[in-house]
């Protein structure tokens, strides 16, 4: 959530920033015009409550009729007035729940993905020249012929958008979870494996069912739980009502865990294959800093995201993503694209967000200053392999004239061989 004093301090800086997110500027009018009568009533509750304390005082050395009757006309009246105040705190807080997190001054303004900014490509791609007899194949179809993907029984089993990865494929997975920890423990990442069910109030608080989110997320109403839609999700959790020392951030860790989405919204050739599924693998990086570091430290997430995709040689590009594109959490965000020859375009891969202290006002996340004040932290998260599609792009960009595919170096001791096929 954002913070309220911003709002009530500076609500025509908010109004622009949630605009560029195309969100409503007027709901910050309606968040003041409630939250002025919330305030309102929290004063005349605090009046009542000091009037009620100092006629205790009086009934304690003597209970005269008239004390009491006002005693009993005051209880009732704190007590209306508590009502009023809750249902204008639950209003309030319903508005709250639309306004995004505003973007830094910086970034990109675009009403969508056209105005996202290429910063910078690296690799070189494979060239597929039909002239030597060489037509580049997708990942399904390479997939299915090399027994590494089944979507086919996958659909009887558990309905579309479901994958089996066989196979070498298989191994390849756990090759990747493997690198990515490699990686990121040497760089001071605390590995973690956490639940992939989380209570509604906390995933709230995390900023994930705001807008329109909710309707991608799976929710188990007997249990009173829903499945998480990225290892971030309970990865921030982590740290709920928790107040760090400030030698001790950043604090970094690495999560793997299966997620869950309805990818209502996508359709068209994205709805076959693996690219787009209801349950995907991931391994998810998640950083607590100090506000004046969080920005530092997206770059650095960034540049790991960037070492692991060089460490398979895949070619990729970095993307500033603009206002109208990024992430309802977000305030800064990066994605990274990679090459699939198919297509002949870069498909994004995995993202990186600063989301300042959206999430962590949210779940109460604090450190302590030197001089021994609780602020709230910044909190970052960024994917370091989507595992499905981090395999789409090996398939596809390490395939053979002979219909085999090569294994990037980094994954041939988890595989256990050189070429699939």
């Amino acid at each position: 959530m954002l913070d309220i004093n911003l709002i009530r301090e500076n609500p025509d800086k908010v109004k622009r920033g949630i605009e560029k997110k195309k969100a409503d500027p007027k709901l910050v009018d309606k968040f003041l015009r409630v939250d002025e009568e919330w305030r309102t009533k929290v004063k005349a509750l605090d009046e009542l409550k000091a009037e009620q304390n100092e006629l205790s005082k009086e009934l304690a050395k003597e209970r005269k009729e008239d004390l009491i009757s006002r005693a009993q006309l005051l209880k009732q009246r704190i007590g209306d007035i508590e009502a009023e105040r809750g249902t204008l705190e639950t209003k309030r807080d319903e508005i709250l729940n639309k306004i995004p997190n505003i973007p830094f001054e910086d970034v990109l303004i675009g009403k969508d993905e056209n105005g996202n900014k290429v910063i910078r490509e690296w690799g070189e791609k494979p060239k597929f020249s039909a002239e030597d007899g060489f037509k580049s194949k997708d990942y399904l179809s390479l997939g299915e012929k090399l027994g590494l993907i089944d979507v086919k029984k996958a659909a009887e089993v558990s309905g579309s958008r479901f994958g089996y990865l066989m196979n070498e494929a298989a191994l390849m997975e756990f090759g990747l979870v493997q690198l990515a920890f490699k990686i990121l423990l040497e760089e001071g990442f605390i590995p973690v494996v956490p639940p992939v069910m989380i209570k509604p109030d906390v995933y709230s608080r995390m900023g994930r069912l705001a807008g329109d989110q909710k309707e991608d997320k799976y929710f188990l109403p007997k249990d009173e739980l829903y499945l998480v839609g990225s290892s971030e999700h309970t990865l921030g959790p982590l740290h709920l009502n928790d107040v760090f020392e400030v030698k001790d951030l950043p604090r970094r860790y690495v999560g793997f865990s299966t997620c869950f989405r309805r990818e209502a919204g996508s359709y068209g050739k994205d709805t076959k294959g693996i690219l787009r599924v209801h349950q995907f693998d991931k391994v998810e990086m998640y950083s607590f800093t100090k506000p004046e570091d969080s920005e530092k430290e997206h770059q650095f997430l960034v540049s790991l995201q960037e070492k692991m995709r060089q460490a398979l040689e895949l070619p990729y590009r970095v993307v500033e993503i603009c206002t109208g594109d990024m992430g309802w959490t977000d305030a800064r965000q990066y994605d990274i694209e990679t090459w699939l020859p198919s297509e002949n375009v870069y498909r994004e891969n995995s993202s990186c967000s600063n989301t300042t202290d959206f999430q962590t006002r949210g779940i109460n996340a604090k450190y302590k200053t030197a001089e021994g004040k609780k602020e709230f932290t910044h909190a970052l998260n960024g994917t370091a392999f989507a595992i499905g599609r981090t395999i789409i792009s090996i398939l596809e960009n390490y395939q053979t004239k002979e219909g085999k595919v090569r294994v990037p170096k980094a994954l041939q001791d988890y595989v256990g061989k050189k070429e699939i096929g």
